[in-house]
């Protein structure tokens, strides 16, 4: 490890003007290439204490042995240098989109004497006209299928075209019609270069012309009574109608523009591109890339910017860009791009109407790529296996982690604090043994307390099951477990509840056939959050004697992995795939805890007075809120009135307007979609003169923030 006041440029040295610079290490190898307005204020800023640096940027510049710079006069130079040198030496500490396919392009070879309609993958070659790039290469064989009918240019390869020409007989398509031929003279280089033109000008979204010159010549040819040609007519304009039909207008005006959307998390980002011709979607692409440096959504969409626009010119470069955040500065960006171009080019974020319609549609593309990616990373047995034994040896671990447990604290403004555990063996989560819990020793919000009180009582189960089961011989319990283990019940402060009701297999059930709910032990203990978590459960497994489990946190701002007793954290390679798994475990455990803190939420929102008299149940309440119209009204009614509701007799009257009389009014109902105070006539008390759900006394959530 490189320190990095070795080989720090003297002040002065560094010039105050736009440029890119070059990060080499010890064998001389670029490990990153950056631009800057001014290089001097830019280098500056890793030339401070390593402490202040991001993980990923200290992990660079401790990496590298030496920098060098080359002064440009523009910062649209800059960025050009920049795209060159990244290309160039392919530097590691760069961001590097990984193209999820090799995508297929409609080519017409323009250059050839007989062009040729084909479809092309990879670099883009002179002379030839590219449509796409499309999702499937079956795409482009039907599209081209239906306009052979109307347009049949040459699609054989050489050596087919020589033999025909050879032979002087064509091939199949010449004889169906889907060819004209040219090999065999059937038709001039000249017009089947026309044909081409034609075909290309109809790809390129000017289809009106050959429309409706295809329906004056069936007309025409139905007046000359040619019924048979008014036939072949008919169903060329068919064609042309249906592969108009495959590429749906989204659109107005004929529009030329891509659409960029990008969808990250603290390790990877997808993006997906959207290319509309003529108004209409002709392809979609995407990338993934590990952000193996600490990047904005911007330089994101810059750097896929320059990998999409760095080699293309004229029309390949539409007029409009739109993207989900603006690269900082957007002008040498967007003058690079009218640059490549040759003609002004837009690049901006779209606010409302189509376009902003169609880029939540290229959003939702870009993070079912990141899901569809993440799901595939984690399918695979080898990389599970190496996430394992990374994760090992940077907790030094004496064996593989096979059954990692990770807990989640979730609430809102201290408001309904619970708890989740998920529970991922063999690297693939095991969603049966997923378990929630209500935190309930204590109120308000104090997540280490929490952690403590969840740790202690998931394994004070564990202990109780274990002597339960006779695995212990007496007087083997640990300390902390005796006053579970008798009956294996809570400790009293909040029920844990069973998230799945899923069949589990024998080996998972007692000789009662229950569940062994809490039965099997992790290798591993997982927690979200820093140093203060981590000792607070590592406490809890200390106090019921425990010493077999290990425990980590995961610190979700910088991604460091804490252990206790340790003042620095474990920082793992950003490529590790020890991180991601770790990462994507405490992602799933922060997911299952809101969705039920939500939940809880939501049905406390929904209480009503009514929900606490016993034997008054749902169908009942219902009648009650229809007959009356309101709770203030039900509270002022009699109890003759009361009884004349359906199902209601004296006896519950009476129970019923106890209760309602005990109870406190309940604070203003709240419209959450407007804002607007109810009035006490709303027709329900779950919902307002609108429909909309409103609450009663809930906090702000506009203010409030779920953890």
């Amino acid at each position: 490890m490189a320190d990095p006041s070795s080989y720090r440029p003297k002040p002065g040295q560094i010039p105050d003007s736009p440029g890119v610079y070059r990060f080499r290490d010890e064998h001389r190898r670029v490990i990153y290439v950056g631009k800057a307005k001014s290089l001097r204020q830019r280098l500056a800023n890793y030339f401070q204490d390593l402490a202040g640096l991001h993980p990923r940027t200290r992990s660079m510049v401790t990496t590298a042995a030496s920098v060098e710079w080359t002064v440009v006069s523009t910062e649209v130079e800059a960025l050009q240098l920049e795209y060159s040198w990244i290309k160039e030496f392919d530097p590691r500490f760069n961001v590097k989109y990984r193209d999820d396919k090799s995508y297929p392009y409609l080519a017409v070879t323009m250059s050839e004497q007989y062009p040729r309609v084909q479809v092309m993958r990879g670099h883009k070659k002179k002379g030839v006209r590219y449509f796409g790039p499309y999702a499937h290469a079956w795409a482009i064989r039907d599209t081209v299928d239906l306009l052979l009918r109307v347009f049949p240019v040459r699609t054989c390869s050489a050596g087919v075209f020589k033999n025909a020409r050879r032979t002087g007989r064509p091939c199949l398509l010449g004889y169906i019609g889907k060819c004209s031929a040219p090999c065999v003279d059937r038709i001039s280089a000249e017009d089947h270069r026309e044909l081409a033109e034609e075909f290309c000008d109809f790809m390129a979204g000017r289809t009106g012309t050959y429309l409706r010159r295809l329906e004056r010549q069936m007309g025409e040819a139905a007046e000359a009574m040619e019924y048979e040609r008014a036939a072949r007519l008919r169903d060329d304009i068919g064609a042309l109608r249906k592969a108009m039909e495959k590429n749906a207008v989204v659109l107005a005006d004929a529009t030329d523009a891509d659409l960029i959307a990008v969808a990250e998390d603290e390790l990877e980002a997808a993006v997906q591109i959207f290319h509309v011709r003529g108004g209409r979607v002709r392809g979609q692409r995407g990338w993934v890339t590990d952000k193996v440096e600490e990047i904005t959504t911007g330089a994101l969409v810059e750097h896929a910017l320059q990998q999409l626009y760095g080699e293309e010119t004229g029309d390949s470069v539409p007029k409009e860009v739109l993207v989900p955040a603006l690269p900082d500065p957007v002008e040498p960006v967007q003058e690079w791009l009218s640059g490549r171009r040759g003609a002004q080019v837009s690049l901006r974020v779209p606010q409302r109407g189509d376009k902003r319609a169609l880029m939540e549609t290229v959003e939702r593309n870009a993070q079912q790529a990141l899901v569809l990616h993440k799901t595939k990373r984690a399918s695979d047995l080898t990389t599970r296996s190496r996430a394992l034994e990374e994760i090992a040896d940077a907790l030094e671990l004496d064996s593989a982690p096979l059954r990692i447990e990770c807990y989640d604290i979730s609430h809102l403004q201290g408001d309904d604090v619970v708890a989740s555990m998920v529970v991922f063996e063999d690297g693939l989560a095991r969603k049966s043994e997923y378990r929630r819990f209500q935190i309930k020793g204590f109120e308000g919000q104090d997540d280490v307390r929490s952690m403590h009180e969840v740790i202690t009582r998931r394994f004070k189960r564990y202990l109780a099951e274990k002597e339960r089961t006779g695995e212990w011989t007496d007087g083997e319990s640990p300390d902390g477990a005796a006053g579970a283990a008798g009956t294996g019940a809570d400790d009293g402060s909040g029920p844990l509840t069973d998230v799945s009701s899923a069949p589990l297999s024998d080996g998972l059930k007692d000789e009662d056939g229950r569940p062994k709910r809490f039965a099997y032990p992790p290798q591993l203990v997982v927690v979200d959050g820093g140093q203060p978590q981590v000792a607070a459960a590592q406490r809890a497994l200390d106090e019921l004697g425990i010493d077999d489990i290990a425990v980590c946190g995961l610190a979700k701002r910088l991604e460091e992995v804490w252990v206790p007793g340790e003042d620095d954290p474990v920082v793992l390679p950003r490529t590790s795939e020890g991180l991601y798994l770790l990462q994507r475990i405490r992602d799933e455990a922060h997911r299952f805890a809101i969705t039920y803190q939500r939940t809880k939420r939501s049905k406390r929102f929904r209480s009503s007075p009514l929900d606490d008299i016993p034997g008054l149940g749902d169908t009942r309440k219902q009648a009650l809120i229809k007959h009356f119209g309101s709770l203030k009204r039900l509270r002022s009614a009699t109890l003759d009135q009361i009884c004349e509701v359906p199902g209601i007799g004296r006896k519950t009257a009476e129970t019923i307007a106890v209760a309602l009389a005990q109870a406190a009014p309940a604070a203003p109902a709240v419209n959450t979609a407007t804002g607007e105070i109810m009035e006490d006539e709303a027709p329900d008390p779950t919902t307002g003169a609108s429909g909309e759900p409103v609450t009663a006394g809930a906090p702000d959530e506009r203010r409030g923030q779920e953890t």
